[in-house]
């Protein structure tokens, strides 16, 4: 009989992917819906949210993985419960400005991006962050308890309420889409919320310690999780930014249906890597260093054939697949999706770069390596996008990818070589 841990990770496997779906399906519901002039106001929209949240919310989630099985592990739940709330009050911070600063580009959006119609939509969004912040706290709980699949099921949950959104609200316009998103988002953080504050619960019960000894080491891990990050919110937001200044809103929607091989890439290696993030993080804190450098290695010897096997068949079939999917008008995507897509199956092939920092308590080796990556693919974007549009962008993250690649081959013989010394 299948044990308990199996169902656990099939359910991860199949509300990460649930997950993923519903999101796609959302964007194919929001580009079919709308113009191709509006869709790409309504994703010039959601890329400056998810930039801000990303870049002045800071990323508490990790240090309080690592940290709270380092305080599990040794019974520490006064101080477990002490981290916990000092997260909350820096998520429910970096939300409060992120909406800020969305307020402040909203009157200047239009002149900005050259078009019409971008004011109310970014002071639509800029709750956003605020009504997002609490939810990632509320799943790192869940992750404490070893429970992944209830946050997979989640994300299912959430991303379902955002598609009922988008199809409600692509009925009246990019402004309403984005109220009913609100709506739906402030939904799922209730209830993810509740169910992570009921499993933070069945830990002992003590009152809240100060962090002592341990605070200058989370203050850190916290700043380099924070700037790797925010590296991160520019090659994933900053770039469509930069794309939509040099050559409009229009491409910067092209270039979102681009991605959609990214995403789905992504999803493919999600419940992986959630798993690998909770148990290499357990057994590096048990001193079972060899063993998870071995998760890795057999990782990368699995998924590397297998996209070897898979991209070339998605090339192939791109135009068809955008055809039936977003529908014939965005077939000028289809250069870019492709280059798009190769890098996606190279980022998949590595996806266990995301996790590895995090387990081994070294976030500073995703701002390097996410440092180097950014500074190839930012001027790139620029240059190539005014010349190719969407396609030139596309390059531009093919290219940096690359880069990416290439550093965490140094960096991770060197993990390897102390690891085993």
């Amino acid at each position: 009989m299948p044990s308990r841990l199996f169902w656990r990770r099939f359910a991860t496997a199949a509300g990460l992917y649930g997950s993923t779906a519903l999101g796609v399906l959302g964007t194919v519901v929001a580009a079919r819906s709308l113009s191709k002039d509006d869709f790409g106001l309504f994703a010039t929209v959601f890329v400056a949210a998810g930039f801000f949240q990303v870049l002045l919310d800071l990323t508490v989630e990790e240090s309080l993985t690592k940290y709270g099985f380092r305080y599990v592990s040794s019974e520490q739940w006064g101080r477990l419960r002490g981290l916990f709330r000092s997260a909350l009050r820096l998520k429910l911070l970096g939300g409060a400005l992120a909406g800020l600063a969305l307020l402040a580009l909203a009157p200047v959006a239009d002149a900005i991006f050259s078009s019409d119609g971008l004011t109310w939509a970014f002071v639509a969004a800029a709750a956003l962050p605020l009504l997002q912040s609490p939810e990632n706290v509320s799943a790192t709980a869940l992750l404490l308890r070893g429970r992944y699949d209830l946050r997979g099921l989640f994300q299912t949950v959430s991303m379902g309420l955002r598609l009922i959104a988008i199809a409600v609200g692509a009925q009246s316009g990019v402004v309403e889409m984005v109220i009913g998103i609100g709506i739906a988002q402030a939904v799922s953080t209730c209830i993810v919320g509740a169910v992570g504050l009921a499993a933070f619960r069945r830990f002992p019960r003590v009152p809240a310690e100060r962090l002592a000894e341990d605070r200058k080491g989370i203050v850190a891990f916290v700043l380099q999780s924070s700037a790797a990050t925010g590296l991160l919110s520019l090659r994933a937001a900053l770039a469509p930014l930069l794309l939509g200044v040099a050559a409009g809103p229009t491409q910067v929607g092209i270039f979102r249906i681009a991605q959609a091989p990214q995403s789905g890439f992504a999803a493919a290696s999600a419940p992986v890597r959630l798993i690998l993030l909770t148990e290499q993080t357990r057994a590096w804190e048990r001193g079972a260093q060899a063993s998870v450098l071995a998760g890795v290695r057999r990782y990368t010897l699995i998924a590397t054939p297998l996209m070897l096997a898979v991209v070339p068949v998605f090339v192939w079939l791109m135009p068809d697949l955008i055809r039936l999917v977003f529908g014939s008008r965005y077939l000028d995507a289809t250069d870019a999706a492709r280059l798009i897509l190769v890098a996606a199956g190279i980022q998949l092939a590595i996806g266990w770069t995301k996790s590895l920092p995090v387990a081994i308590g070294r976030p500073n080796l995703r701002l390097v390596t996410h440092g180097i990556e950014t500074a190839v693919l930012l001027p790139l974007v620029v240059v190539l996008g005014l010349e190719w549009g969407a396609a030139g962008a596309a390059a531009a993250t093919l290219a940096a990818t690359v880069a990416f690649v290439l550093a965490w081959a140094v960096i991770f013989a060197r993990i390897r070589r102390d690891a085993l010394a």
